[in-house]
């Protein structure tokens, strides 16, 4: 698995960063942290071009290396990277430029298999977009933005699984919720939440919820073949049915101490903007973590 975990503040994220190295840890996953600075202006860049021998001396920083550098100083505090690279600290005048404007810090993990530092400048969803599609990453990992278009435009853009942390801060979680329906892309969230279950060792608390008695005591197919496959992951389950509105359902059982994996929304982007979609709903509203498989 490839994890990619946004950053954007020294101030706001370490919760996003601590929850991202704990999921990276329980995968063991390819993990990649990246900041999206400030567009640099064409004057900033032709400053950089003329200062790039003399760096050292100078130490002239592009937007963004400092919080990089938190990140690092965060892993290193943490003991998530390898002690030599500690002792030596973050090598800002050395960062990496690869051609693709990005600029990048190798570093050797001790938790998963390995972590790399990514700075890019620009728009925060074009470059996140262009960023998982350069790296194909399985999940992105971000805080909870207070702007509901930048949360619209992160389901609807960023091409991986989304994983937004929002305001938690309970050291595990207690269970996994996996609201699911017979709908296609109900199965893939139900394995992702087996990974999260298995990897955390907790169980999941499975809900379905329909607005009349009759469809709560029905049992469908789809249903069925996700509860067998949970059985025989070895995963302890329950399975809760409810009547009522799905958003306040899932929020009124997520609590303060679960994680939520859900499938995201098939609304065309369209309808998705004007109306709202479950997932977006419920990731505004609630302070749990929130796994958006698509």
């Amino acid at each position: 698995m490839k994890i990619l975990i946004a950053i954007g503040s020294k101030q706001y994220s370490k919760p996003t960063l601590h929850l991202g190295m704990e999921v990276a840890e329980a995968f063991k996953a390819k993990t990649t942290i990246i900041d999206v600075g400030e567009k640099v202006s064409e004057f900033s860049s032709q400053l950089v071009e003329l200062a790039k021998d003399q760096m050292e001396s100078w130490d002239f920083d592009p937007p963004g290396v400092d919080v990089l550098e938190w990140a690092f100083n965060y892993l290193s505090d943490n003991n998530l990277i390898d002690s030599k690279q500690i002792e030596t600290g973050f090598p800002k005048n050395r960062l990496i430029d690869d051609g693709e404007d990005r600029k990048l810090v190798y570093l050797s993990g001790t938790v998963c298999e390995d972590v790399n530092l990514i700075l890019r400048n620009g728009d925060i969803i074009a470059e996140l977009r262009e960023e998982v599609q350069y790296g194909n990453y399985d999940v992105t990992i971000v805080g909870k933005s207070q702007k509901r278009n930048m949360s619209h435009d992160l389901l609807q853009y960023i091409n991986s699984s989304i994983l937004v942390v929002n305001q938690y801060d309970n050291e595990k979680f207690k269970r996994v919720l996996l609201p699911i329906n017979n709908e296609d892309g109900s199965m893939k969230a139900a394995k992702y939440g087996i990974r999260v279950a298995l990897a955390y060792d907790i169980g999941i608390d499975i809900l379905t919820v329909s607005n009349d008695q009759k469809s709560i005591n029905d049992e469908n197919k789809q249903v069925d073949k996700i509860k067998k496959i949970i059985r025989r992951s070895g995963v302890e389950y329950v399975h809760e049915k409810e009547q009522g509105n799905t958003v306040e359902k899932v929020i009124e059982k997520a609590g303060d101490d679960k994680i939520i994996v859900m499938r995201s929304s098939d609304m065309s982007p369209l309808k998705r903007y004007f109306k709202g979609s479950i997932p977006l709903s419920i990731m505004n509203r609630c302070n749990v973590p929130i796994l958006i498989v698509k």
